[in-house]
């Protein structure tokens, strides 16, 4: 690999670029420190929101970063807020599109001009930043992007122009989600097999393809086509099929996940001053799980984004209760649709008495490696699939949006690692579902497959490993290649 030089004013400069939501923020984060164990001075772009975000989590020692590790911020084009919450979504992905590239450039040209820091050399942006590509074009800079979500995900976004194309899309009206329309088989979708219309990611169910949510996200797909070079936060293994026809539309593709087992080589990775979390996180929760049995505790967690109405929670809250298994439920305040407090009465409390605790975020990978763990309730988010496959931990699979229902399609069939809670929440299912998983033999069937995915995850970030290879290629022929 390209040595390099020590001296701080030569260094190679990365700038790192994430979309700025939580579950594009932390392997971009990921990424970032693993560079920057390699020697590379980095330049971590934060939005101004999400910057305060930062601040109210953790402190001004958040954003101070490190000498060689810096924190900077560019506007998100939306009107001012200082709600400590998730953003709305389709307006943050429609401003970034159309409004970010010029105080990118600006930033990108002050840390150009500084006398203290190294010129930048290269970027590295989220696969939906894609202005960030016409940034590096402009100022001859070697770039690349991190796809951030599955690759099974990222196969699903590509089919949204053929979708439209063979007339499946838009629907005439909402009956599609109940007529059987999203039942339909997809078998003309190269690398993935046994895949129905419902399985793709969920922008497809609309009557409105100007919608910006499916838009959005086929375009930039696209536009990830338009350049040489891709980096999935994924292993070889785990989506072989789907990953051989990507492979096929780049002239460079690495696979260099899972991103939290690639970091447990670089001991200065694990700087906790330079945690990637928007919330504030309870570490209370471990010495609770310190005291329950081996695999006896269900992990509850939605993720950053996901809302639901308040009637689907409260069947949540009793289904869990009524398991009767010791569970640790994530509750953000702003998980009820419309509301930024949840409520639920006090005969619930009493029934969990000794065996549930509800805290508002967590130290998830953390918690999912720790041995009282036996299954894990999931929205399905990439990060979240990929951190119980580092701990080799099944899933409950409660799919919101996005990729996430393709993901759980793969979790349940391909990587047979899950169950899944239908759509329209009962109690009766989500108490079932716990009890089969936790008391069962298909739990057990699972349990077992979990664990040797991360045998699997485990060999292919070892030294020597394909990703951990990829990783050092990316560098060498990518990042420290001179236009």
């Amino acid at each position: 690999m390209t040595s390099i030089n020590e001296n701080e004013t030569t260094k190679h400069h990365a700038v790192c670029l994430p979309f700025p939501t939580q579950g594009h923020v932390t392997p971009l984060m990921q990424l970032a420190k693993l560079l920057h164990s390699r020697g590379f001075h980095i330049t971590f772009v934060n939005t101004e929101f999400n910057h305060r975000r930062f601040i109210r989590s953790r402190g001004d020692d958040a954003v101070r970063g490190l000498t060689d590790f810096r924190f900077e911020t560019i506007p998100d084009g939306l009107p001012p807020s200082d709600r400590d919450a998730s953003q709305d979504v389709p307006p943050l992905c429609d401003s970034t599109r159309k409004n970010l590239l010029a105080p990118f450039l600006e930033l990108l040209g002050k840390l150009n001009s500084s006398p203290e820091l190294p010129p930048v050399t290269c970027i590295v942006a989220d696969g939906v930043m894609g202005f960030a590509m016409r940034a590096a074009e402009v100022l001859g800079l070697p770039a690349i992007q991190l796809w951030t979500a599955s690759a099974c995900g990222f196969i699903g976004y590509l089919q949204y122009s053929e979708l439209v194309k063979r007339g499946i899309i838009p629907f005439k009206d909402e009956n599609f989600l109940s007529d059987g329309s999203l039942e339909t088989p997809l078998d003309w979708v190269a690398g993935m097999s046994n895949i129905r219309l419902r399985d793709l990611p969920s922008f497809v169910r609309t009557t409105d393809v100007n919608e910006i949510m499916f838009d959005f996200l086929g375009s930039e797909a696209r536009n990830c086509l338009k350049s040489p070079v891709i980096a999935f936060n994924t292993f070889d293994d785990f989506e072989y099929e789907v990953l051989e026809v990507i492979a096929a539309k780049f002239s460079r593709l690495y696979t260099i996940g899972p991103l939290p087992l690639l970091a447990r080589h670089f001991s200065e990775t694990q700087d906790m001053s330079l945690n990637p979390s928007l919330w504030k996180e309870d570490s209370d929760c471990i010495n609770w799980l310190d005291g329950k049995e081996e695999k006896s505790v269900v992990y509850v967690n939605y993720g950053s984004i996901t809302v639901m109405s308040e009637q689907h929670f409260k069947e949540f809250a009793w289904g869990l209760a009524n398991s009767n298994h010791p569970f640790l439920w994530i509750v953000r305040t702003d998980i009820v649709t419309g509301s930024d407090s949840v409520a639920l009465p006090e005969e619930f409390y009493n029934e969990i008495k000794d065996r549930g605790m509800i805290t508002t975020w967590c130290p998830q990978a953390q918690v999912l490696c720790h041995p009282a763990v036996g299954v894990f309730l999931t929205h399905c988010g990439w990060n979240s699939t990929l951190e119980t496959i580092c701990a080799g931990v099944p899933v409950i699979c409660w799919p919101f949006f996005g990729e996430q229902p393709t993901n759980c399609r793969y979790a349940c069939t391909t990587w047979g690692i899950g169950m899944e809670i239908k759509p329209d929440v009962k109690r009766s299912n989500v108490e079932a579902l716990v009890k089969e998983m936790m008391e069962g033999e298909g739990g057990k069937r699972r349990r077992e497959k979990a664990l040797e995915w991360k045998k699997k995850a485990e060999a292919a970030t070892d030294v020597g490993g394909l990703s951990y290879v990829n990783f050092d290629q990316c560098i060498a022929e990518v990042l420290l290649k001179k236009e």
